[in-house]
C-alpha cells in the first residue's frame, strides 16, 4: 500500500488517481475554479436529469393507464377495477408540471377520456352506489290456508251494499265550434263528478267512452277473439305493459294450485311494441297465446299517450275488462307473483268480510308527504299536483293525524302496485271514481286515492264501503318486487 506525507506525518494512500488528479488541479487557482465550475455543472446536469426522467415517467404511468383501460373495457370488465390496479394513477395525472401547453392540452384530453369511458361503463354495467342508505323493508308471516283445493266462497260473504251501476258508452257532440274530440274517459262536468259519488242507481263515466257516429275510436282496441275469452273468466288475475317498460314476470308455477290454474284468468295486456320487444328476448306467445302462464292479450290504439296513465286502464277497470268475473286481482309489472290466488282472495276478501283491499305504503302516510314527494322527485308538473291538491284541500282533504283512533284508515297513502277486490256494486263504483280522477288530474293514483275513499264515505254515510288496507309487509310476501326496465319521463 503506498504512503504519502500530510505536514510531516506519513499515511496510507486510500484514494484513487482521480482523487489525487483533482487534488493537484486544487492546488492552483485555475484548477480550484476549474473543480468549482465542474461541481456546479455536475448539480444543474443531475437536477436536469431527474426532472426529464420524472416527466417521462410520468407520461409512461399515462400511457399504460389508458391502454390497461381499454383492455378491461373489452373484456367487459368494469372500469373501476382500474382504480384499484393503478390507485397512483389520479395523482400522478394532477402531479405532473408540464412546461408547454401542447404537452397540458395532451393530458387533459387523456382525463377526459377516462372519464367518458368510465361514465360509458357504469351506464353499461351497473349503478353507482346510493349516496344515502335507505330503509329496507322486510316481508312479513301471512297466514294462509294449507291448501286451495275445492275453496269455495262464504254463503254468507256477499252481505254489501247493492244498487244498480251503468257506464256512459258513448257521447254526442258537445260543441258546435267543431273543436270536439271523443276522450276515452269522456267529457264529465263537475256536476256529473259531483253526483257520481252517491252509491245509487245510476250511470257514470268510467272509461272506454265512444264519440258520435263518424268519429274514431278512443282507444284500448281489443281483438274480439280476447273479449270473448274475459268474458269467460270468473276470477282474473292481471298485470299490463306499456311502452317496453317492463320485462316479463311469470307468476311462480309451482307455488300455484292446480285448482286455481284451472279456474283463474292470468291476463297480461301488452301493446304491440312491448310484444315485439319480448318476442326478441326469447318471449314469444305459444299457439294458444300465452306466455308461462299469462294469456297475452294485445291492446291497440292506446287511448294515452302517458304510458303511465294508459296503465290504469287494467288496474282499475277489472270490471269493465272482464264484465263477469266476481275477483280480480290486480298485478304491477314490476313484481311477480308469488303466492296463489285463491288464497289471497280468501285471506284479504273473505276472512276479513272485505270487498276492496290495498296495502298501505311502506314509508308514507299523509297525503301532504306524498305531494311533496312526487315535486321532490319530479314524479309529475308541479303545477299539475298544486291545482290536483288545491282542489281536493277546498272539498275538504285534511292530513292524516296517526294518533287519531277514528281514522277510517290506517294510512291515506296506498301501496297500490297490488290490489284484490270483489266486484261488488260499491267496489265497482269505487274504482269507476279513482280512475276519474286519474283522468281529469294527475296520473300520480295515490295523490287521489285518500280523497276518493273519503268523500265516496262522506256522502254515503248510510251505505258502508269495506275497504280493507292491509300492511306493506304482507304485500311483500306475497310478491318478489323488481325495478323497472325503464322509468318514463313525466309528462
Amino acid at each position: 500500500m503506498a504512503l504519502y506525507r500530510n505536514n510531516g506525518e506519513l499515511l496510507t494512500e486510500r484514494r484513487g488517481i482521480i482523487d489525487a488528479v483533482v487534488n493537484s488541479l486544487g492546488k492552483s487557482d485555475q484548477g480550484s475554479r476549474i473543480l468549482r465550475r465542474g461541481r456546479r455543472l455536475g448539480r444543474i446536469t443531475k437536477h436536469r436529469l431527474s426532472r426529464w426522467l420524472l416527466l417521462l415517467t410520468a407520461l409512461f404511468s399515462v400511457y399504460f393507464t389508458v391502454c390497461g383501460l381499454k383492455m378491461f373495457i373489452h373484456d367487459g370488465s368494469i372500469t373501476a377495477k382500474m382504480e384499484s390496479r393503478f390507485p397512483a394513477t389520479h395523482s400522478i395525472r394532477e402531479g405532473l408540471n408540464l412546461h408547454s401547453k401542447h404537452e397540458e392540452l395532451n393530458l387533459h384530453s387523456i382525463h377526459k377520456e377516462l372519464n367518458l369511458q368510465e361514465t360509458v361503463s357504469l351506464s353499461e354495467f351497473g349503478k353507482p352506489p346510493p349516496k344515502s342508505k335507505r330503509r329496507k323493508h322486510f316481508p312479513c308471516e301471512v297466514e294462509f290456508l294449507k291448501s286451495a283445493d275445492g275453496l269455495a266462497e262464504p254463503k254468507n260473504y256477499m252481505n254489501f251494499t247493492w244498487f244498480s251501476l251503468d257506464y256512459v258508452k258513448q257521447e254526442g257532440k258537445t260543441s258546435d265550434s267543431g273543436l270536439f274530440e271523443p276522450r276515452f274517459g269522456g267529457h264529465q262536468t263537475l256536476e256529473e263528478r259531483e253526483k257520481s259519488f252517491y252509491a245509487k242507481n245510476q250511470m257514470v263515466h268510467c272509461g272506454f267512452v265512444k264519440g258520435s257516429p263518424g268519429y274514431s275510436s278512443t282507444g284500448f282496441d281489443l281483438d274480439e277473439k280476447d273479449k270473448a275469452y274475459m268474458s269467460k273468466c270468473k276470477i282474473a288475475v292481471s298485470s299490463c305493459i306499456f311502452g317496453s317498460s317492463d320485462f316479463l314476470r311469470r307468476p311462480t308455477s309451482r307455488l300455484i294450485s292446480q285448482y286455481s290454474k284451472n279456474n283463474v284468468c292470468f291476463v297480461m295486456f301488452l301493446d304491440e311494441q312491448t310484444l315485439s320487444k319480448l318476442s326478441s328476448e326469447g318471449n314469444s306467445p305459444d299457439e294458444r297465446g300465452h306466455i308461462g302462464l299469462w294469456k297475452v292479450v294485445v291492446v291497440k290504439n292506446l287511448p294515452y299517450k302517458d304510458m303511465r296513465r294508459t296503465g290504469k286502464v287494467p288496474k282499475f277497470l277489472a270490471h269493465r275488462l272482464f264484465p263477469n268475473s266476481r275477483y280480480s286481482i290486480w298485478l304491477d309489472s314490476k313484481m311477480r307473483l308469488n303466492a296463489d290466488p285463491m288464497l289471497i282472495i280468501e285471506y284479504f276478501l273473505w276472512r276479513r268480510n272485505a270487498e276492496f283491499a290495498i296495502s298501505n305504503h311502506y314509508d308514507r302516510h299523509c297525503v301532504w308527504d306524498e305531494v311533496l314527494q312526487n315535486k321532490r322527485l319530479n314524479k309529475y308538473n308541479h303545477t299539475a299536483i298544486d291545482q290536483q291538491f288545491k282542489v281536493y284541500q277546498s272539498d275538504g282533504l285534511t292530513k292524516f293525524d296517526p294518533s287519531n283512533p277514528n281514522n277510517p284508515l290506517p294510512s291515506y297513502v296506498p301501496e297500490g302496485s297490488l290490489i284484490i277486490r270483489a266486484h261488488t256494486p260499491m267496489s265497482n263504483l269505487f274504482s269507476c271514481l279513482w280512475f276519474n280522477e286519474v283522468d281529469r288530474f294527475t296520473s300520480r293514483d295515490q295523490l287521489s286515492f285518500a280523497y276518493t275513499y273519503l268523500k265516496l264515505r262522506r256522502m254515503n254515510p248510510e251505505r258502508p264501503f269495506q275497504l280493507y288496507m292491509f300492511k306493506d309487509c304482507e304485500r311483500r310476501a306475497l310478491v318478489k318486487l323488481f325495478q323497472h326496465r325503464t322509468i318514463p319521463s313525466p309528462p
